[in-house]
């Protein structure tokens, strides 16, 4: 499975390697709500929640949907301005200057990401704001999801203003609160390596850099197609006339194990990817417990089910619904899973919500988290 980059006919110039301090605003959310996916970050995570102020703590998990088990795609807005320069800002201000010149409907579709396991897959849908189908579709969606997500989509979709708004605010006051003194630590690293990359880029070609970036990512011979082992099939254009040619590489010192593509319709794509990759852990365990575990895993739909629970937890009828099968089929290779004590289940109103145990899979192996959450 992959993710694929058209590239032909692409300048190398329109190739471009840069800090954006908006998307590392993301991966910093998204450490610190999911600190078992970064153990290298512990230290950073744990001292940064101590010391957040409760009512700032509490507004973040009014929209922390957006980061927690998916990166909303409204954290790279300059990728989705028809006719802009398709780069990141400087500043998080700048940034977020550009964040508000995203029309309503591609903030809108970006910020019910969390709501569409498959969004991307769809090839796009008709407008929430416009549409009933698709304001319905995203409503029942949300409510799957739970209680927050449901009142934030009608928040969203009654009211995009103020939601917008709101979104503003909490991401100055992140950057107040901790952000930006992190921001000064990481960027000249994240600068260097960019410098690093474009000249790597320029005298020794994109099959060296892509190489350099990540072990997953490659070109073919004829160099028209870039493409990212994922565990996910896309597709995406680097030459789309409606919104100017560009393909732009992101640097994150929080992104490891993600390996992020921006491939969603209508938008440019990025590649998003981690400085560093640390080493997990891993203690000795049962062997039976191993070999029972390694079978539940070594069924490719299992795998797929994994990747989707490492992000967050999912009821059985959303699962089906992502990956194209009955509950019925879910249900039992759910069972498969649990037996081997690699999910957790918990009741969320009417649904029953399951969720990856990542310490547990983090124990087995980096290479296998690592692919997962790619």
């Amino acid at each position: 499975m992959s993710v694929t980059i058209d590239i032909a006919g692409l300048p190398a110039e329109r190739i471009s390697f840069t800090p954006s301090p908006l998307a590392e605003l993301c991966m910093a959310l998204h450490a610190l709500s999911q600190p078992a996916h970064h153990p290298a970050l512990t230290s950073w995570t744990t001292a940064t929640a101590a010391a957040l102020d409760p009512c700032l703590a509490d507004r973040l998990l009014e929209g922390d949907f957006m980061w927690r088990s998916s990166f909303a795609d409204i954290f790279m807005p300059f990728a989705g301005i028809p006719g802009g320069t398709g780069l990141p800002a400087a500043t998080l201000a700048e940034e977020l200057d550009v964040l508000d010149r995203l029309d309503d409907e591609r903030f809108v579709t970006a910020a019910l990401e969390h709501c569409w396991l498959a969004l991307y897959d769809e090839g796009g849908w008709p407008s929430p704001l416009t549409d009933p189908a698709a304001r319905a579709r995203a409503l029942e969606a949300a409510a799957a999801r739970g209680p927050r997500q449901l009142n934030f989509s009608l928040r969203l979709l009654d009211d995009t203003a103020a939601v917008r708004v709101w979104m503003r605010r909490l991401l100055e006051d992140c950057g107040e609160a901790f952000f930006n003194e992190t921001w000064k630590r990481v960027e000249p690293g994240q600068s260097a390596d960019a410098r690093h990359k474009t000249e790597l880029l320029r005298h020794k070609g994109l099959p060296a850099v892509l190489k350099e970036v990540s072990g997953a990512l490659s070109v073919d011979p004829g160099r028209t197609t870039i493409t990212a082992d994922k565990m996910v099939d896309g597709s995406t254009t680097a030459t789309d006339p409606r919104l100017g040619p560009g393909l732009v590489f992101i640097p994150t010192n929080f992104g490891w194990p993600h390996l992020l593509v921006l491939h969603a319709p209508g938008w440019r794509p990025v590649v998003h990817y981690p400085l560093g990759t640390p080493e997990l852990a891993v203690p000795p365990g049962s062997v039976e417990l191993l070999r029972r575990r390694m079978e539940a895993l070594a069924h490719p739909l299992r795998m797929m089910l994994c990747r989707s629970l490492a992000r967050g937890p999912y009821s059985t009828s959303e699962l089906a619904s992502a990956h194209g099968i009955t509950a019925p089929e879910v249900s039992r290779h759910l069972a498969v899973l649990k037996k081997a004590g690699l999910i957790h289940t918990r009741r969320q109103g009417r649904y029953a919500q399951h969720q990856l145990d990542l310490p547990v899979v983090a124990r087995l192996g980096s290479d296998f988290i690592e692919g997962i959450l790619r």
